[in-house]
């Protein structure tokens, strides 16, 4: 029987480990990506409301971020325009690159697209008629209009011209004026009578226009037609600004004063609406 020495085994190779870095380097499917985009969207949000500025910390705190991580998206903002941040204070506010990129989607024509559905359903639930005008210079121009439902079908179409003092949403439209350019149009304004009941002097005038901006809402009390009532709101945009005026329409034997205080309500949140597909804060 033949002896000998029995071979050693061949020890078995331990299996190979990655390292943790290379396990985190498996194929990206974006997430990271993506939920660094949500990060630098609710940065933005919360920028966006402090127009007056905003510092690190709170923004931290807003977004539920820790501070070197909030740090690092900021100065990305910063670097490509989204967000600018003030020397004096140390704060951020929204940078110009934003405000390009909004004025340059929000033209006439955006503005018409966006507003005309909200017009018709606000025209179908009051019955009367509904339209948006903007201001150009002395000029208040009707750029969208809707029609009343069963009620008096009142003059008017798109690219019409309404006086600004004998309007609601001319009065709307001078109120979001910055006083001192308000003051250089009243002087020039002409003032002429279409009823008894149109306001021609100068400082009745002032007087109707510090109301709308008080209370946001503009009164047209038979002033341009004896037959016909209006009311007006403001439209804001992503700025906060006052680019446009919405209003209804009717006739002054149904659109009595104690319908109004329901009008107005419905009105003012069919304006919301509208301002904030044009990124007006909510």
């Amino acid at each position: 029987m033949a002896t000998g020495r029995a071979k050693p085994e061949k020890a078995a190779k331990a299996p190979l480990r990655r390292s943790p870095s290379r396990a985190r380097a498996a194929p990206d499917d974006g997430n990271g990506k993506i939920q660094s985009l949500k990060r630098a969207a609710a940065i933005l949000d919360a920028v966006a409301c402090r127009p007056e500025g905003i510092g690190l910390s709170q923004i931290s705190a807003e977004v539920g971020l820790h501070s070197s991580t909030a740090f690092h998206l900021i100065q990305t903002l910063v670097s490509l325009g989204f967000l600018l941040q003030l020397t004096d204070s140390r704060r951020y506010r929204i940078g110009p690159r934003l405000f390009t990129l909004a004025a340059g989607a929000l033209d006439e024509t955006m503005l018409l697209a966006l507003a005309t559905p909200i017009l018709e359903r606000l025209s179908g639930a009051t019955g009367y008629a509904s339209h948006l005008a903007v201001r150009s210079k002395q000029d208040i121009v009707v750029i969208a209009r809707t029609a009343a439902t069963g009620l008096l079908q009142l003059a008017g179409h798109p690219g019409a011209t309404r006086p600004a003092h004998a309007t609601a949403i001319g009065k709307m439209l001078l109120a979001a004026m910055p006083e001192n350019d308000l003051d250089r149009l009243l002087e020039a304004l002409p003032l002429p009578a279409f009823t008894p009941h149109t306001i021609t002097d100068a400082q009745a005038l002032r007087g109707e226009i510090e109301k709308a901006r008080r209370v946001g809402l503009a009164l047209d009390n038979c002033e341009l037609d004896r037959d016909v009532r209006c009311l007006a709101v403001p439209i804001h945009d992503f700025a906060g600004r006052c680019i446009a005026a919405m209003g209804i329409s009717g006739p002054a034997w149904r659109l009595v004063p104690d319908a109004v205080e329901q009008l107005a309500h419905q009105l003012r949140a069919a304006a919301a609406e509208l301002s904030a597909q044009l990124g007006a804060a909510t």
